[in-house]
């Protein structure tokens, strides 16, 4: 897939992760998990606004109200952009030290999706959560090693999961109603020497991408789990992207830069946003609490 690949934000994130992009404020929203930041990025000014989470954060979604919905070490919380504060919605594995949270989303009813992951090591310690609207907590999936990537067909009949260690995007069933998920299948597998999946995002065409930790890119997926595409990246460790822009038809990946080697030229940018135009467009992301239109 030969696009053109933009550096728009030096960001230098240890790990970058979670983009989504706010429509009401038209900004692109993204986390430096370990660092315990979110960052507001302006495409329009070139301005990054840091906000201090204060505790490792991995990822960032929209809420109804305005406000954005966060999965962090201790459990979901609820930022607020205009003055900062940071309030808990609800704890999660406060029993397990080392454990903390990873990527998330938000479903087309309104809940948060995100799971845990052992900070240091250890598979199989991690869980899948749903935050409901009404600030619950359900324990859906068990037991998982990286909780990754979650995005959902354009119909909402399915979603898509990553466990980065397995090596593979799995599928399951999904009652949009009840939000339960059933019959756990793979989708696509990826081979090692690609890299290893990280996180995912669902078009508008329903074709999924996935960024490559350690394989320095991107991939395509057909609906029916055929790789169609490649976006090649000039750092190693790509990690999500998002679709963003007034039409949604600007392509937003974060990377990382935890552990790289700087000598390395591939390197250099480590850590940066990215921008590519890949001549399709994405989906608005739905808001914690609120029922996306037509669902």
């Amino acid at each position: 897939m030969p696009v053109n690949v933009e550096l728009v934000l030096d960001a230098r994130a240890e790990l970058g992760e979670s983009p989504v992009w706010d429509d009401r404020r038209q900004r692109l929203l993204f986390v430096d998990i370990l660092l315990g930041h979110v960052h507001e990025f302006d495409p329009a000014t070139g301005h990054d606004r840091i906000f201090e989470v204060g505790q490792p954060v991995g990822s960032v979604a929209l809420a109804a109200a305005g406000d954005w919905v966060l999965a962090a070490r201790d459990g979901f919380f609820r930022l607020n952009p205009e003055s900062g504060a940071v309030t808990l919605i609800a704890h999660v594995e406060m029993d397990l030290a080392g454990n903390r949270m990873n990527d998330g989303a938000v479903d087309a009813r309104g809940r948060f999706w995100a799971g845990t992951m052992a900070s240091v090591g250890g598979r199989d310690r991690g869980t899948l959560y749903r935050l409901d609207p009404d600030g619950s907590v359900q324990r859906m999936l068990a037991p998982v090693s990286t909780s990754n990537g979650i995005d959902w067909s354009p119909d909402s009949q399915l979603m898509y999961y990553v466990d980065t260690p397995l090596s593979r995007i799995d599928a399951f069933n999904f009652d949009l109603a009840t939000g339960d998920i059933s019959f756990r299948r793979t989708f696509a597998n990826i081979p090692t020497a690609s890299g290893y999946p990280d996180g995912l995002v669902v078009d508008a065409e329903g074709f999924i991408w996935v960024g490559l930790w350690q394989g320095g890119a991107l991939h395509r997926y057909s609906p029916n789990g055929r790789l169609l595409g490649v976006v090649n990246l000039p750092v190693s460790l790509v990690t999500k992207c998002a679709f963003g822009g007034p039409n949604l038809d600007d392509l937003y990946i974060t990377t990382a830069r935890i552990g790289v080697d700087e000598v390395k030229q591939r390197d250099v940018v480590a850590g940066g946003v990215f921008l590519v135009k890949p001549g399709v467009c994405g989906r608005r992301a739905n808001r914690y609490g609120a029922v996306a239109p037509g669902r």
